[in-house]
């Protein structure tokens, strides 16, 4: 299938207060927040320049994917001469690369992206980052931003499983579990994870669930391959409908794709609860930037800034993405008791490692020269 973030969104499925067990429930990812917000930034000559130029051409931002349809809204509120338009909010991180190419020069080329950290090194080595270092970029760590300031990741999760508990009743909490025969037929991967970034995160955590590292992909490849064989891997498409009627009940993808769509779960009696894989802890993000050449290049650093300051940062955090900036927001009392609800437990986030670029790329050489032989057949 084509493996858009569309179709990770439609894994956005939680109830509430069974977010990685941590206690209390999710709120609506549209809700503002109860903590003052202050920010002095960007600088004025910026905010001056991007209002001139009056819009931002964004693409690929769901709604439900980490609250963005929140954070567009606060940008619009505080930034009301300024037009951010979406197109295709649905795309895929290969669908923005497309978009970037294929537009180059026309007035609507994307200004910025939102891509996996395999796509944000494919934009660097095609030279497609326009190098800019938003305010407050020192509360930044140093793993979630390019030192050179070609992109920065505003936000991350963890690799959880979510499970549709009126049709799985033992709830499994690690990759070794999903091996059991009862999980005949109901394990599903978000997508193909030669072209998906949950299924590759998916594929990644699996590895280090069994004796593999972020330089060692294929024991990963090969735990799915046993899945496979086993037929405990569903070959089914992950879909709402999929999930809510049983045919997909266990899927692999990021936490912050469970908070948002609580009241469709409700609507239709369906329990669910998330577990972040005890043997397979494994983080991720994605990552914004400046296109290169792009149309309005003022209002596109920006929303970059927009996205890193606490407004944006805390936009994330109601939808359930741990932001960049989440220890400084802490220290300073910004993010409440409510708020973290919404997140993993902080002793699993804690001490997160994100694999480099160098090891994302390799591991992607090897998850394209093996998955096919291996697991899909093709």
């Amino acid at each position: 299938m084509k493996v858009t973030k569309k179709v990770q969104i439609a894994l956005g499925f939680a109830v509430a207060g069974i977010l990685l067990g941590a206690c209390g429930s999710s709120s609506e990812t549209t809700e503002s927040t109860d903590a003052a917000v202050v920010s002095d930034c960007p600088t004025a000559d910026i905010v001056d320049a991007a209002t001139a130029e009056a819009k931002v051409n964004l693409i690929a931002l769901p709604d439900t994917w980490a609250n963005y349809k929140g954070i567009l809204q606060s940008f619009r509120d505080k930034y009301p001469a300024i037009e951010n338009p979406v197109a295709n909010p649905d795309a895929s991180s290969a669908d923005e690369l497309t978009a970037v190419e294929t537009l180059a020069g026309q007035p609507d080329m994307p200004d910025a992206v939102d891509v996996s950290p395999a796509f944000a090194q494919e934009f660097d080595t095609k030279g497609l980052w326009e190098p800019y270092q938003p305010c407050l970029w020192d509360e930044i760590p140093t793993t979630l931003k390019d030192p050179e300031g070609k992109w920065v990741a505003a936000y991350y999760g963890l690799m959880a499983i979510g499970v549709n508990t009126t049709v799985v009743t033992e709830v499994p909490t690690s990759f070794a579990e999903l091996t059991d025969a009862k999980y005949k037929g109901l394990v599903a991967l978000n997508g193909d994870p030669r072209e998906s970034g949950a299924a590759f995160a998916a594929v990644m955590a699996a590895s280090i669930a069994n004796g593999g590292s972020f330089d060692d992909i294929l024991p990963g490849i090969q735990y799915f391959a046993d899945l496979k064989k086993s037929g405990n891997l569903s070959g089914s498409d992950v879909t709402p409908a999929s999930v809510i009627s049983g045919e997909t009940p266990l899927v692999l993808d990021w936490t912050y794709n469970y908070p948002g769509l609580a009241p469709t779960l409700a609507e239709n009696g369906v329990t669910f609860e998330v577990k972040v894989p005890t043997d397979g802890v494994y983080g991720g993000f994605y990552a914004q930037g400046v296109v290169k050449n792009s149309p309005h290049q003022n209002a596109s650093k920006l929303w970059i800034s927009h996205l890193i300051s606490d407004e944006g940062a805390l936009g994330y955090i109601e939808g359930g993405a741990i932001p960049a900036r989440f220890d400084a927001l802490v220290a300073s009392g910004k993010v409440t008791p409510e708020m973290m609800k919404n997140l993993p437990d902080p002793a699993l986030t804690a001490n997160i490692a994100f694999p480099s670029a160098d090891q994302v790329a390799k591991a992607k050489e090897v998850l394209a020269a093996q998955w096919g032989p291996m697991v899909s057949g093709n």
